[in-house]
């Protein structure tokens, strides 16, 4: 071959590798990219399509949320005090102002609360006004007595929201106002705060004025608070209010909000991150063990104030002697709730009793359903649940298996479910229960119920309006058994007072006073009680005066008739039909107040009254014990 032929068949091999080596890489190249046309046209697939599908070790991503709305934010004190209050007497206009203050407590659940009353010859009147306020200044006067006096109901509104468990209600002092809400108009007022408690808690520096809410509203918000004897005591019954007492009433509950607002530190603070609110649990966490506890520090309000000085002003009177000596009993009350003894094991064990045929007869304790295994008169069916067969035949029967004593029952409070904590309310105050006949006695666990502490608190608030209206309608007064039944002598009483005087004081007494209490004590002791100053105080001996300063002045009142009984006397005079018709008015008295929404199954208003008819009759003679 030629030397021109090897050179031209070179160069056609090499033309040939090159176009050989670019055909196979495009081949190659267009194999990679047809998963990835794939890929990006599966969106076109349908479902029957799809294969399976490949689940990917990275946990898949969350939807992204939303981005939340700004939170609200809190007006300065300055705007706040500025929103005019609103005048609320009737439900007409609490129905048109509440909504609003509704949308606040959704975004911050607190209110100020501050009351007003009228004070005559220093015995308090009822409340005749209640201050509400929110975080945003709005504020509502409550006319208490403008409802009582037109006979109308308060708006359920405003009591559902007084003893809302999850509403901070906010002021100084506002634990005692409670009492006296509950006192005069049956209100239920919980989870109530002080302001005081929340000051020291956080050390405000600067509070050099004391601890009442004007002197925390110039140490804390630098505000000063108008508190003038003549605003203070003016007339909060009148039919129309002030400009000037409108804005002293408001000012009131507007600072105390604000005031719980700056020591907590919400108002230089955003919301959490994500929150569009302050919740319920970030406002309480923040007054860990302040709810519901009365002030027990120094009092420094103009009110602790006043009531030193009134204190001082009837020690010193020589006619006070020992009558202003206040009653310890008043001294015994309790925040609602607060130092009850709630219960340490539950009081349903749902234990079944069986007749000897196997019929269901009640559900008891487990110590009721043992006592009969260790007597050797029943024996056990099961342990779970717990059912004893009676081994003789039983006194009674049930007439239907759908009975109360046959269901089981939870261990909660049948008001608002809570089960941590609980104990027995008896529906029918035992007061009343203790006079029924015997009749009327048996079986009567249907009216005990489990409450927690709190809902048992609030029933006996409203227990004692209920009393007060039947004391009214009886004639039978409430109050203390003792000071009823055995009523002061206001004679012995005075005798006692001028001798204690005489041996306290001595020769500081004046002669003229003096000679006055000696024939006092005098006249007392003398047989016909007459005599003439000079000549009963000279017939006064050093034992005469020893054995005055000690008289009893408590007599025994032989027509004492306690409340309750002379109640169910009254009732009993109607024969059964008015017993029943009491037990029937307390039970629906509860269902009123309180709205269960945990009763036990076939709990009823009418329970065991058609039995009590159809058994004894209504001509049956009551023997009241």
């Amino acid at each position: 071959m030629s030397r021109q032929s090897t050179l031209t068949a070179a160069v056609a091999t090499l033309l040939g590798a090159a176009l050989g080596g670019l055909l196979l890489w495009r081949a190659i190249y267009t194999q990679k990219r047809k998963p990835l046309k794939t890929s990006r046209g599966s969106e076109l697939l349908t479902v029957e399509q799809l294969g399976p599908l490949e689940v990917d070790a990275t946990p898949p991503q969350p939807p992204r949320q939303p981005a939340p709305p700004p939170p609200v934010p809190l007006v300065s004190v300055e705007k706040l005090l500025e929103v005019p209050a609103v005048v609320v007497s009737s439900p007409e206009e609490w129905e048109e102002h509440w909504p609003r203050f509704q949308q606040d407590l959704a975004v911050l659940p607190a209110l100020g609360l501050d009351c007003e009353w009228v004070s005559v010859r220093g015995k308090a009147s009822p409340v005749s006004l209640l201050q509400i306020a929110t975080f945003s200044g709005r504020c509502m006067l409550l006319r208490l007595l403008a409802f009582r006096q037109a006979q109308v109901p308060l708006p359920t509104d405003l009591l559902q929201v007084l003893r809302d468990p999850h509403v901070l209600k906010v002021g100084v002092g506002c634990l005692e106002d409670s009492k006296r809400l509950a006192h005069d108009h049956g209100l239920a007022l919980v989870c109530t705060v002080d302001l005081r408690y929340l000051a020291l808690r956080q050390r405000c520096s600067g509070l050099s004025n004391g601890l009442s809410l004007k002197s925390l509203a110039t140490d804390v918000l630098g505000v000063c608070l108008d508190k003038s004897l003549a605003l203070r005591c003016s007339d909060w019954e009148a039919e129309s209010l002030s400009p000037q007492q409108r804005t002293y009433a408001a000012r009131d509950a507007q600072v105390s909000i604000a005031l719980f607002l700056h020591l907590l530190g919400l108002h230089s603070e955003p919301p959490p991150p994500g929150d569009t609110w302050w919740s319920y649990t970030a406002l309480a966490g923040r007054c860990q063990g302040l709810v519901d506890v009365a002030f027990r520090g120094r009092c420094d309000s103009e009110e602790g104030e006043r009531r030193r000085r009134t204190r001082r002003q009837q020690s010193d009177s020589p006619e006070g002697g020992d009558q202003q000596v206040p009653d310890p009993r008043r001294n015994k009350r309790k925040p609602l709730g607060v130092g009850y003894s709630a219960r340490k094991s539950p009081l349903y064990d749902n234990c079944f009793l069986h007749a000897p045929d196997g019929q269901p007869l009640c559900t008891c304790d487990k110590k009721k359903a043992k006592w009969y295994l260790d007597k050797g008169i029943g024996e056990l069916v099961s342990e779970d649940p717990f059912i004893v067969r009676l081994l003789f035949e039983p006194s009674g029967r049930p007439d239907s298996q759908k009975d109360y004593y046959l269901t089981a029952k939870e261990n909660l409070c049948v008001v608002c479910g809570k089960a941590d904590s609980y104990i027995r309310k008896n529906i029918v105050p035992h007061e009343y229960r203790r006079h029924f006949p015997a009749e009327m006695k048996d079986h009567n666990s249907h009216d005990i119920l489990l409450l927690c502490t709190s809902c048992h608190a609030a029933s006996n608030v409203y227990d004692g309006f209920l009393k007060q209206r039947l004391a009214e309608e009886f004639d039978a007064p409430q109050g203390c058994e003792d000071a009823v039944r055995t009523p002061e002598d206001q004679e012995r009483r005075r005798v006692r007072s001028a001798a204690r005087a005489l041996l306290s004081a001595g020769d500081a007494v004046p002669a003229a006073r003096r000679l006055e209490l000696l024939a006092t004590v005098a006249s007392f002791f003398s047989a016909d009680g007459e005599g003439g100053e000079g000549g009963q105080g000279a017939e006064v001996t050093a034992q005469m005066l020893e054995s005055a300063a000690h008289l009893e002045i408590r007599i025994l009142n032989e027509n004492y008739v306690p409340h309750g009984l002379k109640v169910v006397r009254a009732c009993a005079q109607q024969g059964l039909p008015g017993l029943i018709q009491l037990e029937r008015r307390w039970r629906q008295h509860f269902l009123s107040s309180m709205q269960p929404g945990f009763l036990p199954p076939l709990w009823s208003v009418a329970h065991n009254h058609e039995k009590y008819l159809r058994k004894y009759g209504e001509d049956l003679v009551v023997s009241l014990s």
